[in-house]
């Protein structure tokens, strides 16, 4: 069944920690099957705190978002999103 990652950048602090946050997590996708789904694009907060963008990633599985992000190279490169940005994440499983 389809998962998907859903990040939440809700407050920038370090311009420079996500500028290398963005090829690192990019290099970090090599040999999972992800797919992009929605990066940054326009969007509309409807309920709950504000946020400054969403990035919302497919696996075919939840097993195999849980892969990606504990996997040691997107581990690496979250540490620059967690320096450069406050915000959240979630995997939610889809209903094919």
């Amino acid at each position: 069944m389809t998962a998907y990652v859903i990040i939440f950048r809700d407050r920038t602090v370090d311009e420079a920690a996500l500028a290398a946050y963005a090829p690192a997590a990019a290099a970090a996708r090599a040999g999972h099957a992800v797919t992009p789904v929605a990066r940054y694009g326009r969007h509309e907060v409807l309920e709950g705190p504000e946020t400054e963008g969403v990035v919302v990633l497919a696996f075919p599985s939840f097993e195999e978002a849980q892969a990606w992000y504990r996997s040691p190279a997107y581990q690496e490169a979250l540490k620059l999103r967690l320096a450069g940005a406050d915000g959240r994440a979630v995997i939610v499983e889809g209903v094919d």
